[in-house]
Formats: C-alpha cells, structure tokens, sequence
C-alpha cells in the first residue's frame, strides 16, 4: 500500500516530486489557505462544512476560486479511490499562484492547488481521549485575522513547539490582555456548572469546523448552555471541566494546565457525553 498519495491541479504526482515552483506565492509569502479533512470508513466526514470554509478564507484573501466545491468533491473522492485508504486525512492547499516576487497581487496569476492524502491510525488518539490531556498556556503571538485559516502558521508553531518541550500535548494561547484564545491547532471549552464557556467567533480564532459541529449539532441535542465570551486564565483555574477540538483531535478532555489539575484531573461527564454524541455523528455520516 502507498504511504501517502498525491495530486497537484487535478492531476496525480508522486509526494516527493518537486512540484511547487520557486515563485509560488505560497512558498515565498504564506499567500494561501488550506484545509484538513478526517478520513473514517473510506469516507470524508463533514467535507462540505471544510469546503464552505475553504472558500470564505477564499473570499477573505481575494484569491480567485478557480475550481468549484463539486470539483473539490471529486478531488477528495478521487485520492480516496486511488489509494484505497481507509482511515487517514486529506491536507488541501490554495496559493495564489506562481509570479515574479512583489508583495502586492500580480495580475493574470493562477492559483494552484495542492493536495496530499495520508493514511492514519485512531489507536493512539483514542487512547488520548480516554485518559486525556495535559496542557500549557504560551503567549498569543499571531496577526489579528486568525478567522482565516492560512498557511501564515509560524506563531502557532512556535507555540506547538513550546509545547513539546514541556511534554505537553497542546498549548492553549493567551493574548497581551490576559485573553485566552484557543490551541495552537485547536478550540478551547470550558465548562463551569454545567455551562459551556468558549471564546466568541471573531478575528482573534478560528471558527473550526468540529467547533461548529458543537455549537449547531451537539449543544442543542445535549441541551448544554453555551457562552461565547471572553475569559482569562482567573476563570479558566475555577473551572470544572476542560476540553479541545479539531478535525484530527476530535474532542479531547484537558485534565491539567500548566500542570493544575483541572477538576479532579480526571475528564468531566459533560466532556463524555460531547465525545459520545460526536463519536455517534461519524456513525452516521461514515459507516452507514
């Protein structure tokens, strides 16, 4: 079986095949946006909540969308037919194109797409989300549109590595004013009486499609109050129970912080019910 399997504008490439040119505005300027979409069953699940994503940070970055969501369909159905995989994730790229070096848009330039599929092993995060996760909190360092979901990516790699170093498995940021945000690659909840807290939907995260799963789906059929408001670190040590989401980490409970149990340490029971009724969506969409 292939390791990882590749495409480049529709068309099938060997992973290692040095496809992207010098003056890729990707390359040289962070000048694209991207999405990661889970693999379950030989199925993608939540494609097109990626997809509407994917082109809002379009719009947002006036990069031309040259390919429609029903070619981007096709293009994930058609790494899924190829490779056979059955449980892995599809990372989707859009560059503004290749054009001699100039900081402001080139005109006449074509955006080029990028797309890569690599296959996956739930063990090791499943075990993760049982026991659950140690983090710590590191300055909010990045630029002021996090709603877009760009490969300008350097401070929430600064921050994963800071994380690594601590033995961590995420770090959660907090800005200059004391408020905390969300990962370095994921959402970040709390829950306090029963009350689900997380930072609002604005420019300072990303509106990450598993988070919307949450807040649209799963809230309402849990009947969990949700609040969308800022808090700091103050509010954040009274706290119950804590937990993450993304497409790759799915719902995992936080059980300490800057190494302070959270709770009893121990994943809270809201916590459990949120993975539950996540788990039983996958069900749903990838295995029937």
């Amino acid at each position: 079986m292939l390791e990882s399997i590749a495409m480049i504008n529709g068309d099938f490439v060997d992973v290692n095949d040095p496809v992207v040119t010098m003056e890729d505005r990707g390359y040289q300027f962070g000048d694209g946006v991207y999405e990661v979409t889970h693999v379950y069953n030989g199925r993608c699940f939540a494609l097109q909540w990626h997809i509407d994503r994917l082109f809002r940070s379009l719009r947002e970055l006036a990069i031309p969308g040259i390919y429609t969501p029903e070619e981007i369909v096709e293009f994930h159905q058609a790494l899924l037919d190829k490779s056979g995989f059955k449980e892995g994730g599809i990372y989707l790229q859009i560059t503004r194109g290749t054009a001699p070096r100039t900081h402001h848009f080139p005109e006449q330039v074509v955006p080029c797409l990028t797309m890569t599929m690599r296959p996956g092993d739930r063990t090791q995060g499943e075990l993760m989300r049982d026991k659950g996760a140690k983090i710590i909190t590191v300055p909010d360092i990045r630029w002021l549109r996090c709603d877009i979901k760009s490969l300008n990516l350097l401070g929430n790699v600064l921050g994963k590595q800071k994380a690594k170093e601590a033995g961590a498995y995420e770090a959660v940021q907090v800005r200059d004013n004391g408020t905390v945000t969300e990962g370095t690659s994921s959402n970040f909840y709390l829950v306090k009486d029963d009350v689900l807290w997380t930072h609002p939907t604005n420019n300072l995260i990303l509106n990450g499609v598993t988070r919307r799963i949450l807040m649209e789906k799963i809230a309402p059929s849990l009947g969990l109050h949700v609040v969308e408001k800022t808090f700091t670190m103050d509010f954040v040590k009274k706290t119950d129970e804590a937990f993450l989401t993304s497409t790759s980490m799915e719902i995992m409970p936080v059980v300490s912080i800057d190494r302070e149990a959270v709770g009893d340490g121990t994943p809270g029971q809201v916590t459990r019910k949120i993975q539950a009724a996540y788990q039983a969506l996958i069900q749903e969409e990838c295995y029937r």
